[in-house]
């Protein structure tokens, strides 16, 4: 009996393995079921509304949603003299309105059991709330308030200056933050980019309540503001909400419309705090890049991602796809290391990040750059395909959740005027090509002047001009 048993276990082994699907079929399905999830996505609605003002939704019927307003407003349409109002403007949002006090609002979102959240970029500022989705009019209803009626109280103004200063006591702890704002001040000197989006110590000291009313009355405009939504909320309720209670941002200025901010130069130098106390060297260097809508932004993003990202705590060692990776995990030479691309609306920073060893300095720079000059090159096919890969995955998951959808509605509006459709995007991804990357490559980085940053025990740091030199390479 159990010799039968046997015999019949094999012979349905066997079957089984005549039945079994090849990983090309299977590698052939996720590719269909991954072109029909894009494919799948809820449509992005748009409408405009009398004043300007564009309400864009995205209903996926989940339970909860994120709606907010993106205004086209950030530290770069500040001057030296009132920069940090766009950030002290964020924080005094939530400090009441003229129908709610502070502790009135607050206990209304708690109840809600929604967030309320706001942030500023250089570019942006963005004021949005997650809640449950048959919350979403009373969300808007304070949204709107916050934007149109905040109170601006005296007493308030006072107490959120020793806030915010605090808050810059905290970022100057965070060296990541501390060096990316050395990197701008050097590559983008003189120009609005170049500020800190917190403002200096004497300024948010100095701000009045008068500083903040001009920059509203400047800046906060219908056609500048994008009301956008995401999760489960319906596009027809959302642009009746708009109307109802958004309609009275206005588009007149009342005095001369400000001239918009003209381009901001870069400019290849350097700026070293050097700190031998700290146990680590802190670094970055970038090229400048391109903005949002340049053609040349995704094969830019395609680069990036091939460099990737590492840190130490990871497990692949020498066996990393990344080059470089392999090689800082082979010879010890970082601590961590990330690319960035980071874009505005006319220009860029594309570059690299990374934490090593007081010693370790000059070996890092050395195996970036090689690793640059291997980009303008001789990048192969099948490490860009990889990247092209990761750049996808990276994308959809980053758009996991109603917030990140959201923002990400709500940024393309302002960057681009429109959102792009997932498809279009993944296909323009696909369409990048070796050669693709090796061009803007030699376009952005190859014998370009960069802008470096460091902080820290930076003393085996190569000088500029030996860093300069190293941006290009004259082979036989």
């Amino acid at each position: 009996m159990a010799a039968r048993m046997l015999r019949f276990a094999s012979a349905l082994r066997n079957k089984t393995s005549l039945v079994k699907v090849p990983e090309r079929c299977q590698a052939t399905a996720a590719a269909a079921a991954y072109k029909q999830a894009l494919i799948n996505v809820p449509p992005t609605q748009l409408t405009t509304l009398d004043n300007g003002l564009r309400v864009v939704s995205e209903d996926s019927g989940a339970p909860t949603a994120t709606v907010g307003l993106w205004i086209d407003a950030g530290s770069r349409y500040e001057n030296e003299k009132n920069n940090g109002v766009a950030h002290f403007l964020e924080h005094m949002a939530f400090k009441g309105t003229a129908k709610r006090s502070q502790t009135d609002l607050e206990l209304e979102v708690e109840n809600m059991g929604a967030h309320l959240n706001a942030y500023t970029s250089r570019e942006q500022t963005v004021f949005y709330a997650k809640c449950l989705s048959k919350d979403v009019s009373r969300a808007i209803e304070i949204l709107s308030d916050i934007i149109q009626n905040s109170k601006l109280g005296e007493a308030e103004i006072e107490r959120e200056r020793s806030v915010i200063l605090r808050e810059m006591q905290e970022v100057e702890t965070n060296l990541q933050e501390v060096v990316f704002d050395h990197l701008h001040a050097t590559a983008y000197q003189g120009t609005p980019l170049g500020r800190t989006i917190l403002g200096p110590t004497q300024n948010i000291k100095s701000i009045s309540k008068q500083d903040l009313l001009d920059y509203v009355s400047t800046h906060y405009k219908s056609p500048r503001m994008v009301l956008a939504g995401a999760g489960g909320v319906g596009h027809s309720e959302l642009v009746q909400l708009a109307e109802k209670h958004l309609t009275r941002v206005g588009t007149a200025y009342p005095e001369e419309i400000p001239p918009l901010p003209s381009h901001c130069r870069f400019t290849g130098s350097e700026i070293r705090v050097r700190d031998d106390s700290m146990p680590l060297a802190h670094i970055a260097i970038a090229v400048e890049g391109c903005g949002w809508a340049d053609s040349d932004n995704i094969p830019l993003m395609v680069a990036n991602t091939l460099i990737g990202a590492w840190d130490r705590t990871h497990g692949a060692g020498v066996n990393n796809a990344s080059q470089l990776a392999a090689r800082a995990a082979e010879s010890n030479l970082a601590h961590s290391f990330q690319s960035f691309n980071t874009c505005y609306k006319d220009t860029g920073l594309w570059g690299i990040y990374w934490v090593c060893d007081p010693m370790q300095c000059e070996d890092m720079l050395f195996n970036v750059q090689s690793e640059w000059m291997r980009l303008c090159t001789s990048v192969t096919e099948a490490e860009v395909e990889r990247a092209r890969r990761l750049l996808k995955t990276n994308m959809l998951l980053q758009l996991d959740g109603t917030t990140p959808v959201c923002e990400d509605i709500g940024r393309q509006m302002l960057c681009y005027g429109r959102r792009i459709p997932l498809h279009e995007l993944e296909a323009r991804i696909e369409s990048v090509t070796a050669n693709d990357v090796r061009d803007v490559a030699m376009k952005y980085i190859y014998d370009r002047c960069p802008a470096v940053a460091a902080v820290g025990p930076v003393e085996n740091l190569l000088d500029y001009t030996r860093i300069r030199a190293s941006m290009y390479w004259l082979r036989l």
